[in-house]
């Protein structure tokens, strides 16, 4: 099993909920080429006929809800979760490096960029999702798909900052305690 702890990512849209650049998820997926990959959503496993539809990058620029400019880059990967013959199994993990690889060679693809699925199967509406976990199981390699919460860029930013200030300036025990950190000034 591959912890998501030690796979590098970028910050999380929720503290308590870490996820994977597109670098790291393929990075993660390449230790593990001979096995089936199983993306799982919603409480369920995607069905063994998926395709990737799309695979793009974008640049974005935004004015957030603080009237703050944003930009950043993000990559897309569109999953169509749809049953396929009754014998076919799940994607191979090589087969789904090689459509990233075939990508890669049309599109800029930056492996420190934020990796958003699209899924639908085909009849609902596209979900965002992003990858938050991947588990090695028998000879799958499941990757949990986490709905995207919209988020407050502000807020975030501050929650940041209480963060690392209560790591920097929190209680600690004995002498620490006693005397400021030099972060606090």
């Amino acid at each position: 099993m591959t912890a998501l702890a030690n796979i590098p990512s970028t910050a999380p849209v929720r503290p308590d909920l870490p996820e994977f650049s597109t670098g790291a998820l393929l990075q993660a997926l390449g230790e593990h080429r001979d096995k089936v990959l199983v993306f799982t959503y919603e409480g369920r496993e995607v069905l063994p006929g998926y395709h990737v539809t799309e695979v793009k990058s974008g640049a974005f620029s935004a004015l957030d809800c603080g009237a703050n400019p944003e930009a950043w880059q993000e990559t897309f990967i569109q999953l169509w979760d749809v049953p396929g013959e009754a014998d076919r199994t799940h994607m191979g993990v090589a087969k789904f490096l090689a459509i990233m690889g075939k990508v890669a060679k049309h599109v800029s693809l930056d492996e420190q960029t934020k990796l958003t699925f699209e899924v639908s199967d085909g009849v609902e509406a596209m979900k965002l999702f992003m990858a938050s976990d991947l588990r090695v199981a028998g000879e799958a390699v499941q990757v949990s798909l986490d709905k995207r919460p919209s988020s407050c860029k502000p807020r975030d930013r501050w929650l940041k900052e209480q963060e690392s200030a209560s790591a920097c300036c929190g209680s600690g025990a004995g002498a620490k305690a006693q005397t400021k950190q030099p972060c606090c000034g």
